[in-house]
C-alpha cells in the first residue's frame, strides 16, 4: 500500500492527495461554513504530478481521502537516451530509465545529479 488516509480538514496546500487514483499536488483548500442541518464542506484544487492535469474534489470535512506516500530521492545520470535518461539511485544503486519532461530537455548531462520522486510506483525527475 503506497498511500495513507487523512481527513479533508487536515489537507494543506503544497501537500499531496490522490484524486481518481492519480497523485496530485494540492494548490488550494477552501472550507465552507456549515449549513443549518449540514456539515462544513472542503473543496480541494490540485494538479496531477505526472500528467499536469487540474482536478478538484468536494467532500465533507470529516470525509477520509487517500494521501500518496511520496519518496524524494537523489540519483546520478548515467546516460541520456533521446527522450529518456538512465539513472542510478545514490542510496540503493538501482538503475532505471525515466522519461525526460519538456522543461528539462537539454539540461541533463551524464555524471550530473538530479532529484526525483517516487509515487504510486511511478518515477519523475523534479530538480536538476
Amino acid at each position: 500500500m503506497s498511500w495513507n488516509q487523512a481527513e479533508m480538514r487536515s489537507l494543506k496546500p503544497n501537500r499531496y492527495v490522490l484524486i481518481d487514483e492519480e497523485p496530485c499536488k494540492i494548490l488550494s483548500v477552501n472550507i465552507s461554513k456549515p449549513g443549518k442541518h449540514g456539515e462544513a464542506k472542503a473543496r480541494v484544487e490540485a494538479v496531477g504530478i505526472f500528467d499536469k492535469q487540474k482536478r478538484s474534489i468536494v467532500h465533507p470535512v470529516t470525509h477520509k481521502v487517500k494521501v500518496p506516500i511520496i519518496d524524494k530521492r537523489r540519483a546520478q545520470i548515467l546516460t541520456v537516451l533521446g527522450s529518456e535518461v538512465q539513472l542510478m539511485d545514490l542510496e540503493t544503486y538501482e538503475t532505471f530509465n525515466v522519461a525526460i519532461s519538456a522543461e528539462l530537455g537539454g539540461k541533463l548531462s551524464p555524471g550530473g545529479e538530479i532529484q526525483y520522486l517516487v509515487a504510486m510506483g511511478r518515477k519523475k525527475i523534479t530538480r536538476t
